[in-house]
């Protein structure tokens, strides 16, 4: 028999590693069996769940009279019931069978004497019997009994394949059902509106009671949840604390099988929420940091294994794909916002500018550079509020012209700009120029008088030096901006004031605040919104604009208005320091001009500390060639040519192009003979 049982047991082997269908293994164990065992029957057991068995007949005569195909243990007598993991061989059945119990009523009816259970072990886990019967008494000997468990050891290894294999293909099938989700995943821009119809898809792939889209804090304390799934319920809370120890997650995943018996208080906490026992964590990788998972909850203690975790985590790659592109819709979005917001900005400053240039007085707003853009940038955001603003900067740098600007720019343009200069008053002149007097307030009072504040009512009030005041008139002042009203001088009735109040400053207040000279609670009343002016010396580009400017206001007021300025008078003036800013710019002009009497402005009307900086080719006539090639008038042409071809003869473009105004692109058109060209 050792040859028929060698034989055998390569033949259900062979056929074990070839097939994959349990009924291809069962015929090669029959007919293995069959070769070195006697029966009438032989069957196959395995347990299905603690109580039950599952029956497979294998061959024999009695194949044809089946028993039931699930079996439960108490349909069996205890005298011939299967004990898991051993072996039993009765030799005479009807001396032990009770005709009450099924399994014994049916061995009796088919005249059975002689039966052999040998275990089916996989590992360290029972998977059921291996059994053969027989008419005959004492069927089976010992040898039989280890022929036959040595079969049921290799159909062992056939059952523990076919398992594998089981496995494996419903792992796939359910990874494949995962890829369904992809068309509800793809368009999606906000994964809340699909995250139930994501739960409902995976729940007959990956069971659970609640599917939540949480992350932590950068301390890792606070969970919030982002998105729920899962039966409706009014007091999940958004936000869990999960306490002092608590760390964001390192882990890919990780499951929780009962959160009653977990040591980490906040994996309890998570746990309390609607009384939750067991739950499966998968990181998002939406971010660098990781801190967002996929959260899949029962209430069955340990409902997850890691044969869910592959499910989990291929969800969870949709998820954060989906996400990504959220947050990338998001971002695109924002930042069409934020240019749309630029673009508005941008047109609103030029709408002001334009409103302002069409006055051609002194509040005319003229720059090109960066710096003072920013100025103008901050003014048109701050000019629609309420907002008190401090204008800060050197003297002569135009705080009054972006007063002006936030005014025209702010709901109060339709009402007056009053400008008061608070260091050109004496302080008892001061206060009753603000506020007003009433009849008899002091000698000379024949009659009340509206003060600066009511004459600004509606308006804006642009205090200038406001760093000049003194301590008793600047308490007056704060009682203005935070009770928003007042009393004449010699009245006795507060009266609101109904002014906005823009005030500027050439002193260095904070300085001004440590020696006591001006109020601190003054100083951040005004200083809600401070916008620093930056000297003329620090935006060069702006120089010689601010001059062709000043140059049209000044030509309207004298007999005969300058032609020009001179290339090398140009030179200077972009080479001088200008301590008095935009101020002295325009009085060196206005001086200039008178000089010139209807001609160009040259060195010679230039003041001498001015003048004396022109360079050392200042006067080199403007056709030479220097050593290195062409003149810088030939290089101006050129560019002034290329700017023009580039916007198409446009000229507006082409002065835009070139960093120009308007009228400074003319001259230079004058200057090269290129006035023929037409937009």
């Amino acid at each position: 028999m050792p040859d028929a049982l060698s034989a055998a047991l390569a033949r259900i082997a062979t056929a074990a590693s070839r097939a994959l269908e349990l009924r291809d293994v069962f015929t090669a164990v029959a007919d293995a069996a069959a070769a070195v065992v006697p029966f009438d029957r032989l069957s196959l057991m395995r347990h299905d769940g603690p109580q039950h068995l599952k029956l497979y007949s294998l061959a024999g005569s009695l194949v044809a009279t089946e028993m039931e195909p699930r079996l439960s243990l108490d349909d069996f007598s205890p005298e011939i019931r299967p004990q898991p993991s051993s072996f039993r061989r009765i030799d005479d059945l009807d001396a032990l069978v009770r005709p009450t119990h099924k399994v014994d009523a049916w061995c009796r009816a088919h005249g059975l004497h002689s039966v052999l259970w040998v275990p089916i072990d996989v590992g360290d886990r029972a998977d059921g019997f291996l059994y053969v019967v027989s008419k005959a008494p004492a069927a089976f000997t010992p040898a039989h009994e280890a022929a036959l468990g040595s079969i049921a050891a290799v159909l062992g290894l056939a059952l523990e394949h076919e398992r594998l294999f089981t496995i494996d293909v419903a792992r796939r099938r359910r990874l494949e059902a995962v890829d369904h989700l992809l068309p509800t995943l793809a368009t999606v821009l906000d994964i809340r509106e699909v995250f139930t119809r994501v739960s409902e898809h995976m729940q007959p792939l990956l069971p659970h009671d609640r599917l939540l889209l949480a992350s932590q804090s950068a301390d890792g304390r606070i969970a919030t949840v982002q998105a729920t799934a899962g039966e409706p319920a009014a007091a999940l809370p958004t936000r869990v604390d999960l306490g002092r120890d608590a760390r964001p997650p390192r882990q890919e995943w990780w499951i929780v099988p009962d959160f009653h018996e977990t040591a980490e208080p906040g994996m309890r906490s998570v746990g309390s929420v609607e009384q939750m026992r067991s739950g499966l964590f998968v990181r998002l990788w939406v971010d660098s940091a990781g801190s967002s998972s996929l959260v899949f909850l029962s209430r069955t203690a340990r409902h997850f294994t890691e044969e869910d975790v592959p499910i989990a985590q291929k969800v969870a790659a949709y998820v954060s794909l989906a996400l990504s592109h959220q947050s990338l819709s998001e971002e695109q979005h924002r930042a069409a916002e934020a240019r749309e917001r630029a673009s508005q900005l941008e047109e609103r400053i030029d709408k002001l500018r334009q409103e302002l240039d069409r006055s051609r007085g002194p509040a005319r707003v003229v720059g090109i550079s960066k710096r003072w853009n920013e100025v103008l940038a901050q003014a048109a955001k701050v000019a629609p509020a309420e907002t008190t603003v401090l204008l800060t900067g050197e003297s002569g740098t135009g705080k009054e012209v972006i007063a002006r600007f936030i005014h025209r720019g702010s709901p109060r343009a339709n009402g007056p700009f009053t400008a008061v200069n608070c260091a050109a008053l004496p302080e008892a002149l001061l206060e009753s120029e603000l506020f007003g007097y009433e009849k008899g307030a002091f000698t000379g009072a024949t009659a009340a008088k509206a003060g600066r504040i009511q004459q600004a009512e509606g308006g804006v009030l642009f205090l200038d030096e406001i760093g000049e005041t003194a301590p008793a008139f600047q308490v007056k002042l704060l009682r203005v901006l935070q009770e928003r009203e007042y009393q004449r001088l010699g009245g006795t009735r507060p009266v609101k004031a109904d002014v906005r109040i823009v005030a500027a400053t050439n002193r260095d207040l904070e300085k001004a605040m440590s020696r006591g000279e001006f109020r601190e609670d003054l100083y951040y009343r005004l200083c809600v919104f401070q916008i620093r002016l930056p000297a003329l010396r620090d935006r060069p580009e702006d120089v010689l604009p601010l001059a062709d400017a000043f140059l049209d206001e000044i030509g309207s007021g004298v007999a005969r208005r300058a032609q020009g300025i001179s290339r090398q008078a140009e030179a200077c003036l972009l080479s001088y320091s200008w301590p008095g800013n935009a101020r002295e710019l325009r009085n060196v002009l206005e001086r200039a001009t008178i000089l010139c009497d209807g001609g160009l402005i040259t060195l010679d009307h230039l003041p001498g500390d001015i003048a004396a900086r022109r360079g050392p080719d200042a006067e080199r006539p403007s056709a030479a060639p220097t050593r290195d090639g062409l003149d810088l008038d030939s290089a101006e042409r050129e560019l002034v040519v290329k700017a023009l071809e580039a916007a198409h003869q446009n000229r507006t473009h082409a002065a835009r192009l070139l960093g120009l105004t308007r009228p400074q692109l003319y001259r230079r058109l004058r200057k090269h003979g290129l006035m023929s060209i037409r937009d």
